[in-house]
């Protein structure tokens, strides 16, 4: 594909190095989609252009320099390649008249588009599981099989699913037009679009595979949108919680490993670390949910969660937390969710607040003796919490089996090599 004319790299520019401009790629995909997508209208094309443009990026920008106007060149080439798209397909006629009345492509806008293609993604005609999947891929950047996960589903059903989404978007054809406050579509959209990020903010904090403990692209783009909405939403109080959430949990990230980079649970991490300043703005942003600064009525999860988040905040010691009352918050955030995720949690709090065996009783009456039942059947998380709470029993055997399970099933190799240390240090222990 050749280089747009008007934004090609200077003579100046180095060859760039393809780490840094992956990064790069990843952060100006969704803009220019988004941008792409409010021109053009067809979701699915818009995004098969857009990749084109990204491979193209890929190929010339190592040896060629990245441009002066990387932006503006991405643009370019996915209108172009739009156009071609459209032209192939006569069946689309009606398509290429409106883009032959559009205006070229031209200055790109200096605004970011990523928060209006955040709420594009979130289109009523599709189900809030498919929002939310077709958004954290145009948008988060993130691949099918880190959100099959997300889900606890088979990649396959979940490349399925977005297919569909997409297919669905583009029958819909409604133009893409935004709800405001109030309407219909509303609530539905803001409900998907903040689930979104959230699940975008996990997967960049906690990495479900690879090398990395974290992604930090992920996590980072993350916040910044939650920092959007809310500066557009101040009212909504779920938005003041997801937000509070987001910096309350994001203030440990210094203290969550160690100098070798390996990973440090919660309970042994040096809270001196922690950034107070972010801590100090999520407790705000919540409190101001809880006095009248943002409108909810009863809680949300996002609050409850934030509120979980800020008593281990406030805890100057490990042995300070109070995990009566966060146990209290994990059985109504269990109520408001019905996630098995949440009830995992929810075990070790009551574990924590009332003793390993009140922890284990509730963990069995979840999930089952065994490895799990359910969405969670095998999953390493039901094996990894009843290795925990049997460690707290001191049931160092039993607990030993179930870390290594845990180790065996995670594919993540940060938590893995966690879990395989901690099954060692259990197996060192149980022989002296």
């Amino acid at each position: 594909m050749s280089t747009p004319a008007g934004h090609g790299p200077s003579a100046g520019h180095p060859a760039a190095d393809p780490p840094a401009i992956e990064e790069r790629l990843r952060t100006l995909a969704p803009q220019v989609l988004g941008v792409l997508v409010r021109r053009m209208g067809d979701f699915a094309a818009c995004e098969d252009a857009v990749q084109e443009a990204l491979i193209a990026a890929a190929l010339h920008w190592p040896a060629e320099g990245v441009p002066e106007q990387p932006r503006g060149w991405l643009l370019q080439t996915a209108t172009r390649r739009y156009l071609d798209l459209i032209r192939s397909e006569q069946a689309r006629r009606r398509r290429e008249e409106k883009v032959a009345r559009e205006p070229a492509a031209g200055a790109t806008p200096s605004s970011d588009d990523s928060l209006m293609l955040l709420f594009m993604c979130c289109h009523p005609v599709l189900t809030p599981p498919s929002a939310v999947a077709l958004t954290l891929r145009a948008v988060g950047g993130l691949s099918t099989a880190e959100i099959a996960r997300a889900y606890l589903v088979p990649e396959a059903t979940m490349a399925q699913r977005i297919s569909r989404a997409k297919q669905r978007v583009k029958a819909a054809d409604s133009g893409f037009d935004l709800p405001g406050p109030g309407t219909k579509e509303w609530a539905p959209r803001l409900r998907a679009a903040l689930h979104v990020l959230y699940l975008m903010f996990n997967e960049g904090y906690a990495a479900t595979r690879g090398s990395a403990l974290r992604r930090a692209d992920l996590s980072d783009e993350a916040v910044r949108l939650a920092r959007e909405v809310h500066r557009a939403l101040p009212e909504e109080a779920e938005v003041s919680g997801l937000l509070a959430l987001m910096l309350l949990t994001e203030a440990r990230r210094a203290a969550r490993t160690d100098a070798d980079g390996e990973l440090v649970p919660l309970g042994e991490q040096n809270r001196t670390l922690w950034d107070r300043d972010l801590i100090g703005e999520g407790v705000r942003l919540l409190a101001g949910t809880l006095h009248g600064g943002a409108a909810g009525g009863g809680p949300g999860e996002y609050r409850v969660q934030a509120a979980i988040a800020a008593l281990h905040d406030d805890a100057a010691r490990a042995d300070d937390t109070d995990w009566p009352q966060i146990s209290a918050l994990y059985g109504l955030l269990d109520q408001l969710t019905g996630n098995p995720v949440v009830s995992l949690n929810r075990a070790v709090a009551v574990g924590m607040a009332e003793g390993p065996a009140a922890g284990l009783a509730l963990l069995d009456a979840l999930v089952g003796p065994g490895p799990g039942t359910g969405p969670l059947a095998g999953h390493h998380r039901v094996f990894a919490v009843r290795a925990h709470l049997l460690e707290l029993a001191d049931d160092i055997p039993a607990a030993l089996v179930q870390y290594r399970a845990a180790a065996a099933g995670t594919t993540s190799l940060p938590e893995q090599r966690y879990l395989t240390a901690r099954a060692a240090r259990l197996h060192r222990r149980g022989k002296g």
